[in-house]
C-alpha cells in the first residue's frame, strides 16, 4: 500500500512540475493507480497534498480548457479518492466541507460524461460526508450559527439529490429518479429559493424522456415542473417557462394518443395560454382541435383568437395550410379571406394572395384563380406590386400550371399562363427567366402554327439571354422550320460551344430535369422529320463530341454513320468524301464503347460488331486509298478485340491485319525517304501481331490450304530486308522448311533481297538456287524459268572488277555457265536467242578481263566457254563466230608463247 501511495506522490509531482503539450498519459496512469485504492484508508499527510494540488491543477486547466471533459473527471476522481483515503479518523468541518465540495463535483462531471454509475459513487460519499457535517452541526452549542449552517447543508444536499435523480433517469430507473425529487420537493417549503431550479430540472427530465419517446414518465416530469413552479410564485421560474412546460405536456398528449388524453391536451395548452398566451400556444391549439377532430366552430374560435392576439402573417398562413391538410376546405379560405382583410396595409399581404391562388389551383378551382390572379395583375400596374420573393413563388406557380397545360396538349391555355407570367415583366427588361417565359411562349406558338409570333418571341429571348444553349436550341427550332440550314447550324454550333457549361436546374423547357445530350438529339430528330439530313448530322456530330454518356455518343454515331452511308451519291468524289467522315466517327466509337459501362453482354457485342462490320465495309471502297485502307482494316480489328473470340473472327482479325501490312508496304513504296522507316515499323507491328492470331487460328483446326503462313513470311521478309534487319535470313530459313515451297516464292524473295533500299546478295542467290533446283524438280522442267534464275545468278556472281577476280567467284560463275549451257542445250530451238548472246558476251567478257590480267590459261577457258555458245546463236551465228575467231587465235598464240618462255626459262 506504501508502494502504491509512493508512486501516485511521485505521478502527482510528475504531472504538476512539468509542462506537458499532451497529459493524457500521465492522467491515465494516475486514474489506473487510484481506482486500485478503493477508497482504503491511507492516513498520509502528503497525499491528501497531492489531493488538493491536483484538484487545484485540475481547475486552473479548466478555465483553460486545457483538458478534455473526460480527462477533468479522471484528475478529480482521483483528487477526490486521494482525499477519502487519507480522511482522519475524526475530521474537522473543514475537511468534510473539501470533501462535499470535491464529491459533488466529481459526480457531477460525470454525469457531463454519460457515465452515471461512476457518478453514483461520488455522490453518494457527498451525502455520506453531509450526514457527517450535519451531526456535527447538531452538536454545536451556537443556535444561530448551527441554523445558518443546517440550511447550507440542506441546499447542499438538495443539489447532489437532484444530480442523483438525473443519474438515476439516465439508467432508466425512473422510479428512483421520482424518489430523489421527491425528497427534494419535501425540502422547498424550507428552501423556497430554489423552486426554480427544481422545476427546470423536471423540465429537462421531461424533455429527456419526451425524445426518448417515453410518453408517460414525460407527461410526468411535465407536470411536476409545473406543479412545482406553482407552489411558489415569487421563487418560480415564471409564467413563460411554466406555459413552455404546459405546452410540451399538451404535445405529449396529442402525440401519446390523441384521443385518449385529448381533454388533457387541450387543458394543458389553455393552461399554458392563459399563463402566457403565445403563438406557439395559439397554434398549438389548433393542432389539438384538428387532431381530435373538434367542430368547425371549435376551430373557428381557435382561429379567430389568433387574429385577435395580432399573430404574423406567416403563422396564420401556415394555420391556412393546416386547415386544407386537414380536410377542412370551408374552413381554410374563410380564415385566408379573414387573414387577406386584416392584414390588408401589410407589405408582405402578397404571400397571402399567392397562397390563396396556390389553394385554388389545388382545389381545381381553376376560374376563380385566373380572377385573382388578373386582380393581382391590375394591381401590380397600380401601384400594389407584390414583395420579390412572393412575386417568385408567383411566377413559379405560373410557370407550372403552363408546363402541365402543355404536356396535356392544351397549348392556348399554356399559352394564357405564361401570358400571365409575363404581365409582371417591364418592356425592355433583361433577364434569364423572361429568356426561359419567352422561349416557352415560342413553343405555344409553334405548335399553335404561329410562326411569326414564335419568332418575335424567341428574338426576346435571344435579347435576354444569348448565352442559353435553351435559347440557340429555340433558335435551331426557328431555323429547321424554316429550311434556313445556314442559321440551323450556327445554333447548333452555339449550342456545341456552351454544352460543356453547367445548366441550371430551374432552366428547362417545359420538362423536367432536361439534359443537353437530349436537346441535342432532339435537334437532331427535329430535322430528320423535316428532311434536312444535313442538319440533322450536324447535330448528331456536336452531341456525340460534347456528351459525356457512352450509350447517346454510340446511338449517335450509329445514327450518324447510317446518314453517311445513305448520302452516298456513288460518285468516286463523294464516296472518298464520306469515307473521310466516316474515319473519326469509328475512331470516336471505338473510344467510347472500350470505356463503356458493360450492359449485357449480348448488347455489348452487338454494338461492337456493327462498327467491326462498318470499318469493315468501309475499307473494302478504299482500293484506290491504301492509307485509309489501312486505318479502317485497322479499326475493324481493333473493334474484333472487344468481342468474344471464335473462329470466324480470328479469320477475320488475320485478314485485317494482313490487308493492314500489305497497305502499309504500298504507302512505304509511295513515300519520300525521311516517311519509310516509319511505315516499315508499322508494317512489322501488324506482322507480328498477325503471327499470334495466326497461332492461335492453327490450333484451333485445319489451316493446310490456307496461304497466311506463306504471306506472312514474305511480308516480313520484305519489312525485314527494307529496314536491313539482320533478322531477314532466318526468315528465309524459315520459308524453307515450308511443306511445299513454292519457286514463286522464293524468286519473290531473291527480288526483295536486292530491292533498294535492302542490299542482300547472298541470300538472294541462296533463293535463287533453292528456286532453280525446285525447278529443275518438276516432271516437266520449265526451262525459261530455270534460265531465269541461271541469268540472276550469274549476274549476282560475276566479278565487276579486277578486284573482285578470285577463284572460287570464277569457279561458281564457272557453274552457273555450265547450267546455263545445259538448258540451252535441252531447250527447244525457239529459246530467247538474246538471252545465249547474254550469256556469251558474259562469258567472253570475263575471258577478255583474265586475259588483261595475264591469266592466259584461264581466258583461253572462258573464251573457249564463251564459243561454246556461238553454235546457238541461230543467224548471228556467223557474224560473232568470224569477230571472235581471230580475237580467240589470237588468245591461244599468246597462250602458246607463254607456255614457251616458262618451258625455256
Amino acid at each position: 500500500m506504501e508502494k502504491l501511495g509512493s508512486d501516485v506522490k511521485c505521478l502527482t509531482e510528475d504531472l504538476l512540475q512539468k509542462q506537458w503539450t499532451d497529459y493524457g498519459e500521465v492522467i491515465e496512469k494516475l486514474f489506473s493507480e487510484v481506482s486500485a485504492l478503493e477508497f482504503a484508508k491511507i492516513p498520509n499527510l502528503q497525499l491528501a497534498e497531492c489531493a488538493v494540488q491536483l484538484w487545484n491543477w485540475a481547475v486552473t486547466k479548466n478555465l483553460g480548457d486545457s483538458l478534455s471533459k473526460i480527462q477533468q473527471a479522471k484528475v478529480r476522481h482521483v483528487a477526490c479518492s486521494l482525499l477519502y483515503c487519507c480522511e482522519p479518523e475524526n475530521p474537522t468541518e473543514g475537511a468534510i466541507r473539501k470533501q462535499i465540495l470535491m464529491a459533488s463535483k466529481t459526480g457531477r462531471t460525470w454525469l457531463e460524461c454519460k457515465n452515471p454509475q461512476m457518478a453514483d459513487n461520488f455522490l453518494r460519499l457527498a451525502v455520506k460526508s453531509l450526514e457527517t457535517l450535519y451531526s456535527q452541526l447538531m452538536t454545536r452549542g451556537d443556535a444561530a450559527d448551527s441554523s445558518s449552517s443546517k440550511a447550507d447543508v440542506e441546499k447542499d444536499l438538495l443539489r447532489i439529490l437532484s444530480c442523483q435523480a438525473e443519474s438515476a433517469l439516465a439508467q432508466g430507473k425512473n422510479q428512483e429518479a421520482v424518489a430523489y425529487i421527491q425528497r427534494c420537493k419535501d425540502m422547498l417549503q424550507r428552501l423556497p429559493k430554489d423552486t426554480a431550479y427544481l422545476s427546470l430540472i423536471c423540465y429537462n427530465f421531461g424533455l429527456e424522456t419526451y425524445n426518448l419517446r417515453k410518453m408517460e414518465d414525460s407527461a410526468f416530469w411535465l407536470s411536476q415542473s409545473y406543479d412545482i413552479g406553482k407552489m411558489n410564485v415569487k421563487y418560480g421560474p415564471g409564467k413563460d417557462v411554466l406555459a413552455k412546460a404546459l405546452r410540451l405536456l399538451a404535445t405529449v398528449y396529442l402525440e401519446w394518443d390523441c384521443q385518449k388524453f385529448q381533454e388533457k391536451s387541450l387543458d394543458a395548452v389553455n393552461f399554458a395560454n392563459k399563463e402566457c398566451a403565445s403563438t406557439s400556444g395559439l397554434y398549438l391549439k389548433i393542432r389539438i382541435l384538428l387532431r381530435c377532430g373538434a367542430p368547425d366552430d371549435h376551430i373557428r374560435a381557435g382561429v379567430n383568437e389568433m387574429l385577435e392576439s395580432q399573430v404574423p402573417l406567416d403563422v396564420c398562413l401556415s394555420i391556412v395550410k393546416l386547415l386544407m391538410a386537414e380536410d377542412r376546405e370551408q374552413l381554410s379560405f374563410e380564415f385566408l379571406k379573414r387573414v387577406c382583410q386584416h392584414f390588408d396595409s401589410s407589405p408582405d399581404l402578397g404571400n397571402a394572395l399567392v397562397l390563396h391562388i396556390e389553394l385554388l389551383l389545388q382545389k381545381g378551382k381553376e376560374l376563380l384563380a385566373k380572377q385573382k390572379i388578373e386582380d393581382i395583375i391590375t394591381g401590380h400596374h397600380t401601384g400594389k406590386q407584390l414583395a420579390p420573393q412572393a412575386l417568385t413563388s408567383l411566377h413559379v406557380m405560373l410557370w407550372d400550371q403552363g408546363s402541365k397545360h402543355f404536356e396535356a396538349g392544351q397549348h392556348s391555355d399554356a399559352l394564357q399562363w405564361y401570358n400571365y407570367s409575363l404581365s409582371f415583366f417591364k418592356s425592355g427588361q433583361m433577364e434569364p427567366n423572361l429568356a426561359r417565359l419567352q422561349r416557352n411562349r415560342a413553343s405555344c406558338f409553334l405548335q399553335l402554327q404561329q410562326l411569326e409570333k414564335a419568332k418575335e418571341a424567341v428574338k426576346e429571348s435571344e435579347r435576354c439571354d444569348p448565352g442559353s444553349i435553351f435559347t440557340q436550341f429555340s433558335v435551331y427550332k426557328i431555323a429547321v422550320l424554316e429550311s434556313n440550314s445556314e442559321k440551323a447550324a450556327e445554333a447548333v454550333n452555339a449550342m456545341g460551344l456552351l454544352c460543356k457549361s453547367s445548366v441550371p436546374s430551374k432552366d428547362r423547357l417545359l420538362v423536367s430535369e432536361i439534359s443537353v445530350s437530349y436537346l441535342l438529339s432532339l435537334a437532331a430528330q427535329m430535322a430528320l422529320e423535316n428532311g434536312q439530313e444535313e442538319t440533322a448530322m450536324k447535330a448528331l456530330d456536336v452531341l456525340c463530341k460534347n456528351s459525356d454518356d457512352p450509350a447517346q455518343v454510340l446511338t449517335g454515331l450509329r445514327c450518324l454513320v447510317r446518314l453517311k452511308i445513305a448520302a452516298d451519291k456513288s460518285t468516286e468524289e463523294m464516296r472518298d468524301v464520306n469515307l473521310d467522315v466516316l474515319l473519326p466517327y469509328l475512331k470516336l466509337a471505338l473510344q467510347t464503347v472500350s470505356h463503356q459501362p458493360k450492359t449485357t453482354a449480348e448488347q455489348f457485342t452487338e454494338e461492337t460488331n456493327w462498327f467491326r462490320k462498318i470499318a469493315w465495309n468501309s475499307a473494302l471502297q478504299c482500293e484506290s486509298c491504301p492509307d485509309k485502307m489501312r486505318d479502317f482494316f485497322v479499326l475493324s480489328y481493333q473493334f474484333s478485340l472487344l468481342c468474344p473470340p471464335d473462329r470466324t473472327l480470328l479469320m477475320g482479325q488475320r485478314t485485317c491485319l494482313l490487308m493492314a501490312v500489305s497497305t502499309s508496304l504500298e504507302l512505304f513504296r509511295k513515300s519520300p525517304q525521311y516517311a519509310q522507316a516509319e511505315e516499315l515499323t508499322l508494317a512489322l507491328e501488324y506482322i507480328l501481331t498477325c503471327w499470334e492470331v495466326w497461332k492461335t487460328l492453327k490450333s484451333s483446326g485445319n489451316v493446310a490450304q490456307d496461304p497466311t503462313e506463306s504471306l506472312l513470311l514474305l511480308y516480313e521478309f520484305e519489312t525485314r530486308a527494307k529496314l536491313n534487319d539482320p533478322k531477314v535470313e532466318t526468315i528465309l530459313d524459315s520459308v524453307l522448311e515450308l511443306e511445299n515451297v513454292e519457286t514463286k516464292m522464293l524468286e519473290t524473295m531473291a527480288a526483295l533481297a536486292m530491292e533498294p533500299p535492302a542490299y542482300f546478295p547472298q541470300l538472294c542467290k541462296k533463293a535463287l538456287r533453292v528456286a532453280l533446283s525446285l525447278h529443275k524438280k518438276q516432271p516437266q522442267v520449265d526451262l525459261t524459268n530455270c534460265s531465269k534464275c541461271v541469268h540472276s545468278l550469274i549476274k549476282l556472281s560475276l566479278p565487276s572488277g579486277v578486284s573482285e577476280v578470285e577463284a572460287h567467284v570464277l569457279q561458281e560463275v564457272w557453274d552457273y555457265f555450265e547450267e546455263a549451257l545445259s538448258i540451252i542445250s535441252a531447250a527447244p530451238d525457239d529459246f530467247p536467242e538474246m538471252e545465249t548472246l547474254w550469256l556469251l558476251t558474259q562469258a567472253w567478257n570475263t575471258g577478255i578481263l583474265l586475259y588483261s590480267l595475264a591469266q592466259y590459261l584461264e581466258a583461253e577457258k572462258w573464251c573457249g566457254l564463251s564459243m561454246s555458245f556461238i553454235r546457238h546463236l541461230g543467224a548471228l551465228q556467223k557474224s560473232y563466230e568470224k569477230q571472235m575467231s581471230g580475237l580467240y587465235s589470237e588468245i591461244l598464240d599468246k597462250l602458246d608463247k607463254a607456255k614457251r618462255n616458262l618451258m625455256d626459262n
